[in-house]
């Protein structure tokens, strides 16, 4: 039976494949999916407190505070002062974790085109008819 009604189950189950799809080809610079959220997260908001990352992540603040540690050893966090109070310290993305990140989606995309030169020629078109739709599914889910 074809139906064009996409379900939130159907959804999940897809997006829990390709999850998994991007971890399994997603191995430059060694981070851990985690660090590579944080990573991913400083590059596109700017600077932000341990305790913030901590709740986006979902993980405990000394969590948060080791994998920043590690990171900022690696080279791919910066500590940084905040501007608006001095007491408090900031994190932002180094060049180093944003080459990571580069490599990291360079990797991915190198996976994908290959997975993609597999598949029909109307299957790619309805994987790029489907994208703007996503990525707006997402923003939404996001926003609220």
């Amino acid at each position: 039976m074809c139906t064009t009604s996409a379900s939130g189950r159907d959804l999940s189950l897809a997006l829990e494949k390709v999850v998994r799809l991007v971890r399994e080809v997603s191995t430059a610079g060694d981070v851990s999916p985690t660090a590579a959220t944080v990573l991913a997260g400083l590059a596109r908001t700017g600077p932000q407190r341990v305790t913030d990352l901590a709740k986006v992540a979902g993980v405990s603040q000394p969590a948060m505070t080791q994998l920043v540690n590690r990171l900022t050893q690696q080279g791919m966090l910066a500590r940084v002062a905040d501007d608006a109070d001095r007491r408090a310290v900031l994190v932002e993305v180094t060049d180093t974790g944003r080459e990571v990140l580069e490599t990291r989606r360079g990797q991915r995309a190198g996976v994908l085109d290959a997975a993609l030169a597999r598949v029909s020629v109307e299957d790619r078109a309805a994987i790029a008819a489907a994208l703007p739709a996503l990525d707006r599914l997402v923003d939404a889910v996001l926003d609220s």
